[in-house]
């Protein structure tokens, strides 16, 4: 929109009942409502440097100090409180930053444009996280593997803005105490796991040894864990390979579990795995040649980096999995699946794999060393322990995922869609 245009008018379907009879917002382009990379003058001697790595979902959770004469090129942007950072490279992840740090020198990689706002920061830093205000950012990205955009383009993006600072405002306290909200129960949902884990280094002994550091009382005289390896307890599963023409059909007999459904499962905060982007039958079965797994195998990556994120899940039907995985069947009398679960939990596979590209074979997860106790209902006790400790983990991803559900489409309503309005000049 040039200067000398008159501004398209926009409603959102959301207005707060003070400002309903207030002058409609008006639409242009993201430069009207900040400064874009700001000048400044030279840098400090010693600053914190923000990198594309430092940030994640607004949180700054790196502060590395370097001295000015070790900084690497792409740290030049001098940052003031209240700034925005939004990430050029692959914005669809939003780890974008309201920049809040009062104290010390701050800079940022070029890696994010630097957003210094002429309307309310909290307004526009919501604002550049609108479903819409994303979608046309990635519309104007270039490149496949890594999608950016220029700083320059990005100032071009469509956006609209009410006229009336205090409509900026309460839209800004709203959604930010949103943000809040969402703040204390990500921390409380970090505060489970970091529980589970601490509960699960006492529940189980450390290397070397056979007696836990905590053990309940009908079991403190008991006799120490068994040490031995994965095939005393468990028999190893392995994937079958999944040819592109079977591929794609979203129902049938049998789920068929890859990476992706495993680590899409964890992210939600699951243990048990019901769910899968694709299902066989029995013909296709019989065709691959392929054995399914029962109902509560533990089941994994077992090659590439995503062996690193230890991610495992028990499935809870017979189901058929890619051979980029494997799984671990609780023996009879020997454990039970649930506790087999927890135990291989505490395994770190990449421990465990050999080759240029990291992978796990048959032979090397049978010979996983594993310590155990061999009375089942010391195993079951340790087993319930921990999963009512992930039914409160699980239930707690759920609140927060419906949180983060409401503030999205809380943000749709809103927020007008600037879409087809010429943003630039």
């Amino acid at each position: 929109m040039s200067k000398d245009d008159k501004p398209t008018k926009l409603e959102p379907r959301l207005r707060f009942p003070e400002f309903r009879g207030n002058d409609a917002w008006s639409a242009g382009q993201l430069s009207d409502l900040c400064d874009i990379n700001p000048k400044h003058g030279e840098l400090p001697e010693q600053f914190v440097y923000i990198d594309l790595e430092s940030v994640t979902q607004g949180e700054l959770h790196q502060r590395n100090t370097i001295e000015r004469d070790d900084a690497p090129s792409r740290a030049q942007r001098l940052l003031e409180p209240d700034d925005v950072l939004f990430q050029l490279v692959r914005p669809y992840q939003r780890n974008n930053l309201r920049f809040r740090e009062k104290d010390g020198a701050y800079i940022a990689s070029t890696g994010y444009a630097q957003l210094r706002a002429r309307v309310n920061p909290v307004f526009l830093y919501q604002l550049v996280h609108t479903d819409s205000f994303v979608d046309d950012v990635l519309a104007h990205c270039t490149g496949s593997s890594y999608p950016a955009i220029t700083s320059s383009d990005l100032g071009a993006i469509a956006v609209a803005s009410p006229p009336d600072p205090a409509e900026q405002r309460k839209i800004a306290d709203c959604l930010g105490s949103l943000d809040d909200w969402i703040a204390a129960e990500t921390e409380a949902l970090a505060a489970f796991r970091r529980h589970k884990t601490g509960l699960m280094q006492q529940l189980f002994p450390r290397p070397g040894e056979t007696r836990p550091r905590l053990r309940f009382p009908e079991f403190q005289d008991a006799d120490e864990w068994k040490s031995g390896r994965c095939r005393d307890i468990a028999t190893v599963l392995q994937g079958y390979g999944f040819p592109e023409k079977y591929q794609g059909q979203s129902v049938g007999d049998y789920p068929f579990y890859k990476v992706s459904d495993i680590s899409l499962a964890v992210k939600m905060g699951r243990r048990y795995i019901a769910e899968a982007k694709n299902y066989i039958d029995d013909d296709i079965l019989k065709d691959l040649r392929a054995k399914p797994v029962p109902a509560g195998t533990v089941i994994f990556a077992k090659i590439g980096e995503a062996i690193r994120s230890d991610r495992r899940v028990v499935t809870t039907k017979p189901a058929v999995i890619d051979n980029n995985t494997a799984g671990v069947k609780a023996r009879k009398g020997k454990s039970s699946d649930g506790f087999l679960f927890y135990l291989w939990s505490n395994v770190s596979l990449i421990d465990h794999a050999g080759g240029v590209v990291p992978a796990v074979s048959k032979s090397s997860l049978e010979n996983v060393p594993l310590t155990y106790p061999t009375v089942k209902a010391e195993q079951d006790l340790i087993a319930d322990c921990l999963a009512s400790l992930d039914t409160m983990i699980a239930a707690q991803a759920e609140k927060l995922g419906g949180l983060r559900t409401h503030k999205r489409g809380l943000m749709q309503q809103l927020f007008p869609v600037a879409d087809g309005i010429e943003g630039g000049g």
